[in-house]
């Protein structure tokens, strides 16, 4: 009974109104000028449907759903929607209770929000209730909210709070006669802005978790998105589900190179404008904030909720976390690597470097991007520090790191497949994975995707021994006693680990020393892995060995044959270098079995060997020539078998 008081009116009330407008519509142009000169003799009054709606529904309960179903449908009528949007913001310049609230959510007032309903904030308390209110009044301020969401404007209380920043940022869509969820999204978006109080930015976030509840409270969302929300997320109406489930499809998409793509256009533009407002606070992401909770009283507690610092918080403690907040932080963590846009504090620290290198660079290869440029000089010390923060990220899993990840879908099932047997679901493999593809590597049996991109990680890791996984986890305490200032000038120049291979006699962890070993194995099969020695070395390599392709050891085998040829001036700093590696080659070849000793093959080529080559071939011919005139010779003077018969 109390459903159709609070409802029935709405048809009774429509009907009679539409079928006036529709009359309207299709009355002569006699008529429409008859009916201009009528209101012309009216002075200050409008013949708008809207002004009909105002001066008739004054009083009635149901005014503000017939003013919500006609500002969704303006097919019904041509001239009254401003009308309509006007009304709304009339409605809400006035704080006084609605009269539906007053019908449908007596009760619900009356038990939690008493104090409220005397300073205004009654729809503001029955939002922040929205779960535990009866049926009827969910009913009510779930359509209040809509309206809301569709025009802000409505909200006088948030409106006020957020003048000055409406005035700053936000005047052109402010300014608009029909609003479109625009100046919500705008002061989303200008949240942390500096001219933006508190006070407002407390309340934007307030009005974005309370639209977390139903995805139908984000007018833009529900508008782009409503269709697909049908065909692939459905029986979901939290926001946050919904977006969920669309973002898994559209990742899905891009990880793996989708041609068909489940998530319309418009709406994927829409939800990464939605997943991107959600990644600034982890309080707009449920599931995450509710694993979390403890680890965040426990390790962030001093830290504020804005610009995603509770979130970097978690990241930069992972270690220290609950097992399931700890999984939840390692999905978040691969969706960010997929659609870097959703990193929140790499897009804010790098905003300016990825508008200096990357604007034309695609929004899922951003992070890669920053990349290849971070040892630019016009780098941004923070940007670059950002960078190898997330470099550190994703070499401790190969699922982190989505480029990897395809290059070598098939090397890694082939290679690495006990790693992953013994693997935990969402918790990191602490580079294991990418460590059994680096003497792949070695051995030359990765697919060439595949080994460009480990030819990248091995680079990287040789300079900056942080992105090696194993190598910390191993050789920590030995870094620490041996190469304490290396380490400690944080330089990402090979030096730390140059530091290691020198002093791999006083190495005393096995754990270490077998890590060390493997930077040998695969800096012998590559010189340009070794970024030291390939820096002593370029000017030979390109005047010596210029010829040989990288890869196999074929450069390696052309410079030590130049090493040990007495005629060939290799530079200071390569024979150098090139003697020192000879030497831990060797050490490594007596202590472990696994490492063989350095093959120097006359396929691969050198220059003694090319040499050694044209001698041997010169001599053969020479051999075969006077072979051949011995025998001419001797053919020659030996007497015939008729000459000595006669």
């Amino acid at each position: 009974m109390k459903m159709w008081v609070c409802q029935g009116f709405l048809l009774l009330l429509f009907l009679p109104l539409a079928r006036e407008q529709s009359v309207t519509a299709g009355a002569s142009p006699e008529g429409a000028a008859g009916r201009s000169q009528s209101v012309a003799s009216s002075p200050g009054r409008s013949d708008s449907l809207a002004w009909k709606l105002e001066e008739e529904t004054r009083e009635d309960p149901t005014r503000l759903k017939v003013l919500k179903y006609l500002s969704e449908h303006p097919e019904l009528f041509q001239d009254g929607r401003v009308e309509v949007q006007r009304l709304f913001q009339q409605e809400a310049l006035n704080v006084k209770l609605e009269p539906e609230l007053q019908r449908c959510c007596m009760t619900d007032l009356e038990k939690g929000c008493s104090e409220e309903v005397a300073s205004g904030w009654d729809l503001e308390c029955l939002q922040d209730r929205l779960v535990d209110l009866t049926p009827d009044c969910r009913d009510v301020v779930g359509n209040l909210t809509e309206l809301q969401s569709q025009d802000i404007r409505r909200n006088a209380l948030l409106m006020r709070a957020c003048d000055a920043v409406i005035q700053a940022q936000c005047h052109e869509v402010a300014e608009n006669p029909i609003d479109a969820g625009d100046l919500m999204e705008c002061l989303v978006q200008n949240k942390h802005h500096r001219v933006t109080s508190e006070k407002c930015a407390v309340g934007v976030t307030r009005f974005q978790l309370i639209q977390m509840g139903d995805f139908s409270f984000s007018y833009k969302f529900k508008t782009a998105c409503e269709e697909d929300v049908l065909r692939l997320c459905p029986n979901m109406r939290k926001k946050v589900d919904v977006m969920i489930c669309l973002g898994t499809a559209v990742r899905n998409a891009m990880m793996w190179y989708a041609v068909e793509r489940q998530v319309s256009p418009r709406c994927r533009q829409q939800l990464r404008v939605e997943e991107v407002a959600m990644s600034e606070d982890i309080r707009l992401q449920p599931e995450l904030h509710d694993f979390c909770r403890q680890d965040i009283y426990r390790l962030c507690q001093n830290v504020a909720f804005g610009n995603a610092q509770v979130i970097e918080c978690l990241k930069e403690n992972k270690r220290l976390l609950a097992w399931r907040c700890h999984q939840k932080v390692f999905r978040l963590q691969e969706a960010e690597m997929i659609v870097p846009e959703l990193d929140y504090t790499l897009m804010r620290v790098c905003k300016n470097m990825i508008w200096r290198f990357c604007q034309e660079t695609d929004g899922s290869n951003i992070l890669q991007c920053l990349k290849q440029n971070k040892n630019s000089e016009w780098m941004d010390p923070k940007c670059k520090r950002m960078i190898i923060n997330r470099q550190l990220t994703q070499n401790t899993d190969y699922r982190l790191n989505p480029v990897l990840r395809r290059a070598c879908r098939a090397d890694i099932p082939k290679f690495c497949q006990s790693i992953l047997n013994q693997a935990a679901v969402d918790v990191e493999l602490e580079g294991q994975v990418i460590s059994c593809l680096k003497l792949k590597y070695a051995d030359q049996h990765l697919s060439p995707d595949c080994e460009d991109q480990i030819r990248v990680i091995l680079q990287e890791s040789a300079l900056d021994y942080r992105l090696d996984p194993q190598l910390q986890i191993h050789c920590s305490e030995e870094i620490s006693r041996l190469c304490p200032e290396e380490a400690a000038a944080q330089e990402q120049s090979g030096q730390v680990t140059e530091c290691l291979k020198i002093n791999i006699l006083k190495i005393k962890l096995e754990g270490c020393k077998m890590e060390v070993f493997n930077m040998l194995k695969v800096s012998k099969a590559d010189v340009f892995v070794d970024p030291v020695l390939h820096t002593a070395c370029a000017l030979d390599i390109k005047h010596h060995c210029a010829a040989m392709p990288p890869g196999l050891g074929r450069q390696m085998s052309c410079l030590m044959e130049a090493l040990q040829d007495r005629r060939i001036h290799l530079q200071p700093e390569c024979k150098k270098k090139l003697q020192d590696h000879i030497d831990m080659w060797s050490y490594a070849a007596k202590m472990s079995p696994q490492f063989q000793e350095f093959p120097i093959m006359e396929e691969r080529g050198g220059p003694q060997v090319s040499r050694m080559l044209v001698i041997a071939s010169v001599s053969l011919l020479l051999f075969t020539v006077c072979c051949t005139l011995m025998y001419v010779k001797q053919k020659q003077t030996k007497p015939s078998k008729y000459d000595i018969l006669y």
